[in-house]
């Protein structure tokens, strides 16, 4: 049984689209991209064919979101070879600070079981989780979390703090980072590319009205030939 959160599925159909500022898309929790893992973050394993199958319905989600004008980030719960429930980055479109992918998923996950535990099940997000979601996919119980690229910023799985390894929580998932990390940052980047396109020609644009509107009107002047 798959399902969706149902804030995430109205920020593809009916929700508005975020406003084509880049400054806008800029404040958004998950405005920066990722860069390579932190020094710190040992190497990761042999990411297994499963792995690697998950996060591309992930990226899938990422899409999602980036059709709906949102950063890219998707996530997928799975539980055994089953896809529960996914969700995508939408906060703008939805006026809602939590609505992260990885909150999306787990909202779905709940929903669908019938359960706000979600022992047994496992998380792959297209980025690495930041602190709300951490806790968030602690309180589920969620048993695995596989993340695609590394955030610098806000990651909460090692780049900036290792929730998941503080002995003093008493639920600790195991984490894997790194899975297509490459094609997750990749569509990160892209998409930050364009926003700053979009808001230099948008600058530029504006910058030219102005120039027009202020430049004097010389046929004004014009008098009648006598």
């Amino acid at each position: 049984m798959t399902a969706t959160c149902s804030t995430t599925a109205a920020a593809v159909g009916t929700v508005p689209a975020a406003p084509d500022d880049a400054a806008t898309a800029a404040s958004d929790t998950r405005s920066n991209a990722p860069s390579d893992a932190p020094s710190g973050i040992p190497p990761a394993a042999p990411v297994a064919e499963r792995d690697r199958h998950f996060m591309r319905l992930a990226q899938a989600a990422a899409d999602d979101a980036r059709a709906a004008g949102e950063v890219p980030v998707g996530a997928v719960l799975v539980r055994g070879d089953d896809v529960i429930a996914t969700g995508f980055n939408h906060p703008i479109g939805a006026h809602d600070p939590s609505a992260h992918a990885e909150m999306a998923a787990l909202r779905a996950g709940a929903a669908a079981l019938g359960n706000y535990r979600l022992p047994g099940c496992e998380l792959y997000v297209t980025l690495e989780p930041c602190l709300m979601c951490a806790g968030a996919i602690m309180h589920a119980r969620i048993a695995r979390v596989v993340f695609g690229a590394h955030d610098p910023k806000t990651g909460a799985c090692g780049s900036v703090v290792d929730a998941f390894a503080n002995p003093q929580l008493n639920h600790h998932a195991t984490v894997v980072g790194g899975v297509l990390a490459d094609e997750c940052g990749a569509a990160l980047r892209a998409f930050f590319a364009e926003r700053r396109r979009a808001g230099q020609l948008a600058r530029a644009a504006g910058a030219a009205a102005a120039a027009a509107h202020a430049a004097p009107d010389d046929s004004s002047n014009d008098s009648p030939a006598g």
